[in-house]
């Protein structure tokens, strides 16, 4: 059952919301106050953040940078605000949807659907991406053993770290894949990202130094993070 915190505090509309998601299966979380909403989301880790942007104490912009300042949990944005630069400024700070009031139970109910089978499908891509091989990986002069935790460049072996090593690892295997930070620094290091965290960039600053001219093969995705150039 998917736990949704929901933070409205006009009392008829949160009513019939609050109504609508528990009967379709939905354990539901609700308050008024900004506030209440930062400390009910450090207690209970929701699956979904459905926030209002005008609130009495904190507005839902504030919420929003609060919550991305240490948490990726996907946040729906409800507001009566519909010209084009407030949908963008919710989007920037980190809004993974925008709903303008008012709006129909339908089409609330199709955006959460939405959200959730997109951290679904991220979550298993995820298991998948951390789940051990042991396959050994050529390309070029490069190898990497996983199972004897090895990689040699030419007939030299590579000092790498073990975060490192996964790294690259993990590229190899998704050549032409790109990878967002936020993904890297999750399936890799194990932790959420928060804006302005430069581990990933450091890591691959390392890794192309120490590969030497085959650095050159992390490319980075401008906007997006870093992908392994397909081989042609």
């Amino acid at each position: 059952m998917a736990v949704i915190l929901f933070v409205e505090d006009a009392v008829d509309l949160s009513r019939v919301v609050v109504r609508e998601l528990e009967s379709a299966g939905y354990d539901v979380l609700h308050t008024a106050s900004g506030e209440t909403a930062l400390h009910l989301h450090r207690e209970r880790q929701p699956d979904l953040v459905i926030l209002d942007w005008m609130l009495p104490d904190l507005d839902g912009l504030e919420v929003l940078r609060r919550l991305r300042q240490s948490s990726p949990t996907p946040v729906l944005m409800l507001t009566a605000r519909s010209e084009e630069v407030d949908r963008v400024i919710g989007l920037e700070v980190g809004a993974d949807d925008y709903l303008t009031k008012p709006f129909s139970m339908r089409e609330l109910f199709a955006r959460i659907r939405a959200i959730l089978r997109r951290v679904e499908m991220i979550q298993q891509q995820l298991a998948e991406d951390r789940a051990p091989a042991e396959q050994v990986i050529s390309r070029g002069a490069l190898t990497l053993d996983p199972g004897a935790y090895r990689a040699t460049l030419g007939d030299k072996p590579l000092d790498l770290t073990p975060t490192e090593f996964n790294l690259l690892h993990l590229l190899l295997r998704n050549p032409g894949r790109a990878f967002s930070r936020a993904y890297l620094l999750d399936a890799v290091w194990g932790e959420n990202y928060v804006e302005g965290d430069r581990s990933v960039d450091n890591a691959v600053l390392r890794l192309r130094k120490k590969l030497g001219p085959l650095g050159e093969w992390i490319e980075t995705v401008w906007g997006v993070g870093y992908r392994l150039r397909a081989e042609s």
